[in-house]
């Protein structure tokens, strides 16, 4: 069995100092940004990807010790490894992993992060259960715990099943943030590439009141034509 230290030590070898400024300026970490306090430490995620395949075996509660971890990086590669145990876990291990994620949300506190595991963990262990826990992050003060309600409900876009992203996006519709707008466009996006009319008909009653930003990414894949259209007020 592996530990958090372990992770860590591996993860730590390879640091880039070079690459720390423009991760820290990309991730928005300077005071009154959305990654405030944020610490990276310039290893690509692709490297962190490649690392974390060999601690699989970390246990969970080790895992959840990483997470707390200030760095991006090992919060990351804490995730990864999460994602990786969940598609091969039993039913009370995918719990285990599940309760633990939304324990720890707070730590799950960048989009990229959000974006590599809620749909891998939240929506793949809520997609044949109640999906009331979806609705309660959405409706959270938590910028982090709304974004995972939409992007989990890509799991689902996946297999063509859309309900609840559309209710959700309405939730979120007028939300200030543009995280939460480009999160929401994305997953809209997402739904037109399986249902256009679906996704035309959520529109046609909305997209004069949404947030353009949420809008442009909702119809980045229509013809110039049609996103003219959506576009004017």
């Amino acid at each position: 069995m592996h530990t958090a230290q372990n992770i860590e030590d591996a993860i730590r070898a390879v640091a880039n100092p070079e690459k720390i400024k423009i991760l820290s300026s990309f991730f928005k970490t300077e005071k009154g940004e959305y990654g405030e306090g944020d610490l990276f430490i310039g290893v690509p995620v692709p490297i962190t990807r490649s690392i974390v395949k060999q601690y699989l075996d970390t246990p969970l509660e080790q895992l959840e010790q990483l997470l707390h971890n200030p760095i991006h990086e090992l919060r990351m590669a804490a995730l990864l490894c999460m994602v990786e145990q969940f598609k091969k876990a039993d039913d009370e291990q995918r719990t285990a992993i599940y309760k633990t994620y939304l324990h720890n949300t707070t730590y799950i506190n960048n989009w990229d992060l959000v974006d590599l595991s809620a749909a891998q963990i939240v929506g793949a262990y809520l997609e044949e259960r109640d999906h009331t826990p979806l609705y309660q992050l959405a409706k959270s003060s938590l910028l982090w715990e709304q974004r995972i309600s939409i992007v989990a409900t890509w799991q689902w876009i996946r297999k063509g099943k859309f309900d609840d992203t559309l209710v959700i996006a309405d939730i979120l519709l007028n939300h200030p943030h543009d995280l939460i707008q480009k999160a929401v466009g994305w997953m809209l996006r997402e739904v037109g590439k399986k249902d256009k009319q679906r996704l035309h008909k959520f529109l046609d009653s909305r997209y004069k009141n949404m947030p353009r930003t949420m809008l442009r990414y909702a119809i980045e894949k229509f013809p110039p034509e049609e996103r003219a259209f959506y576009m004017k007020k």
